[in-house]
């Protein structure tokens, strides 16, 4: 089946394991037949008059001692099973998280963030009991309905077990209708499951816009719908779920009546004795455990099926970028060139860079400057190799991209986006991310360079402070300094500003870019902004237009040329000064 198909790795992996639990399950399964055998030999004596109190003791003991026994076997094979369940879960979190990272963003623009939160929540929780509970119920089903089946043919009455056991083959029919339909319902309840993630998490990252807009009610109301459609979705699983005991217990319940009608008859001819009929009852109650679990089987298998085809997808998804079999192994990136770069973004209708030539030594900085949408992010972003390029367009040291290891490319770049990512902890651990041994000194080193550290002076607890989700607790200001410190701190060959001084003031900007240059003389940096007091002392500015370079030369030759830098240079002098006189 497919379950077990996409699984395989693990069973191989822990198959003794598995094999030691359902040898004791099934060795439980045998034992649990000797207690009511027992049973009915005591009743059949006390007939006739012939139990001795030794006989009784006896008895009485053995069924102590079977019952602790049986009990300390069970606890075996539970938390074998149930442990092997467990680890299941930890490896599939922890292999859909390295497959995340793997990606590229074209995968996170293909699925949400709720579904992919719903795959590593409620689906691999689903796997995991399918591995754990599917298996107990399995095993129970197939064991304990042979065994007890054997038993009554045995030592009761054959023609007494095939009467009572005539409804049971409705049990089969009717559980693989039930379990289609809880299949069908899981998946669509899962969807709706990860739709109601994205809008909890859209609804509390913009909560600060949401209040600004008084869009209070408007958004409650969106999240009481799709909190309302999961609802009603898991409502019709429950409604298919709870119909598997009602039926199973329906027709074990018309296997008694037939059984107990009939045994009452042979006891009545002599063909069958009081005790044999006891016992008879108790094996056919010991197989409503193995009927139930059949159905807990299907339907534990149908979520599992559900949820492990919705993680195979996941996985099945490849990166757009793949390292190529033999990477060229470069030292230090001495030097960038482009070559009539155009890229396209997977799925837009037009090129957002067109013919993009340049060429940038160690130790360069470039400027790139334009309109809103003109293609600056989208530049910087290239040389992330974060999405496929022509080949031969982008070269690195004298190599195409393409021919260099992505890891190594990410080691020499470092990148300041505008949207800053701060994790839920210190700024002390959020400035050290890429470098987790930093030293006292080299932090204040970076944090000074970053302008951060009047800032610093002022947070309650200092580097210690917590700067909540997503630095909730920083300005947006603060927050891109300490990005920018971040970056700075690990030192990269190539540093990529995307944008990332437009929340500080004319003179912050100033005093960062000033630290950039001394300490980055023998490095490359690659600045975008729409401020071009940013940019102008740069080595060379772009100024792109539709992804195409409109202009380009040192600031000295652009304001030269009289053309878009020059008219937007004198406008934003302009603006300042006007700042200055009011101030």
């Amino acid at each position: 089946m497919a379950f077990i198909k996409q699984l395989t790795w693990f069973f191989r992996e822990r198959w003794g394991w598995y094999l030691l639990a359902i040898v004791l399950m099934s060795t439980v399964s045998v034992l649990n037949i000797i207690p009511p055998k027992m049973i009915g030999s005591v009743i059949d004596h006390i007939r006739t008059g012939t139990l001795t109190a030794s006989e009784l003791q006896s008895s009485v003991l053995m069924l102590i001692g079977l019952a602790v026994l049986l009990y300390a076997m069970t606890y075996v094979w539970i938390t074998t099973l149930f442990g092997n369940s467990s680890l299941l879960e930890r490896l599939l979190r922890s292999r859909l998280l390295s497959h995340l990272m793997r990606m590229t963003p074209s995968f996170f623009q293909r699925n949400s963030t709720g579904q992919l939160m719903a795959l590593a929540t409620n689906d691999i929780v689903a796997i995991g009991q399918t591995a754990g509970y599917g298996v107990m119920t399995l095993v129970n089903t197939i064991v304990g309905t042979l065994v007890v089946t054997i038993t009554m043919v045995t030592f009761i009455n054959w023609k007494l077990m095939l009467v009572s056991l005539i409804p049971l083959p409705f049990v089969s029919l009717l559980i693989g209708v039930l379990g289609k339909h809880m299949r069908r319902r899981f998946i669509a309840a899962q969807a709706a499951f990860g739709k109601m993630n994205d809008q909890a998490l859209e609804s509390i990252s913009g909560l600060r816009v949401i209040r600004s807009y008084v869009q209070e009610g408007h958004d409650l109301e969106a999240f009481r719908r799709v909190t309302t459609d999961v609802m009603e979705k898991n409502r019709r699983v429950a409604f298919i779920n709870a119909m598997f005991h009602p039926v199973i217990s329906s027709i074990v319940g018309l296997s008694f009546a037939i059984g107990n009608g009939y045994g009452a008859y042979l006891v009545f001819y002599n063909e069958l004795s009081l005790g044999q009929l006891v016992s008879f009852n108790i094996y056919l109650g010991m197989l409503i455990w193995p009927m139930i679990a059949f159905g807990e089987f299907v339907n534990v298998l149908q979520r599992g099926t559900a949820s492990s085809d919705r993680l195979a997808k996941s996985f099945a998804q490849e990166a757009d970028v793949r390292d190529c079999a033999d990477p060229v192994r470069v030292g230090v990136p001495d030097s960038i060139e482009l070559r009539s770069l155009t890229f396209r973004y997977p799925d837009a209708q037009q090129d957002s860079l067109q013919q993009v030539s340049l060429r940038l030594e160690r130790g360069q900085t470039l400027g790139i400057v334009g309109r809103t949408g003109s293609g600056k992010s989208t530049l910087l972003k290239q040389l992330l190799r974060f999405y496929p390029v022509p080949e031969e367009t982008i070269w690195l040291s004298g190599v195409p991209i393409e021919r260099l290891a992505a890891d190594d490319i990410r080691q020499w770049v470092g990148y300041v986006s505008q949207e800053h990512l701060l994790l839920s902890k210190t700024v002390k651990a959020n400035i050290a991310l890429g470098k987790a041994d930093a030293t006292d000194e080299e932090l204040a080193r970076v944090i000074e360079m970053a302008s951060f550290t009047n800032d610093v002076r002022h947070l309650p607890e200092g580097l210690e402070t917590i700067v909540g989700e997503n630095g909730v607790m920083l300005s947006g200001g603060q927050k891109q300094r300490v990005s920018i410190a971040r970056a700075l701190l690990a030192d990269p060959d190539i540093l990529l500003l995307d944008d990332s001084l437009s929340a500080v003031d004319a003179r912050t900007e100033s005093a960062i870019l000033r630290s950039i240059r001394a300490e980055r003389a023998d490095k490359t940096t690659l600045i975008t902004s729409h401020r071009l007091s940013a940019v102008m002392h740069a080595d060379w500015i772009i100024v792109l237009e539709d992804g195409r370079i409109a202009e380009e030369g040192t600031h000295d030759q652009l304001m030269l040329l009289g053309g878009w830098y020059r008219e937007q240079f004198e406008r934003q002098q302009m603006e300042a000064n006007l700042l200055d006189s009011a101030g």
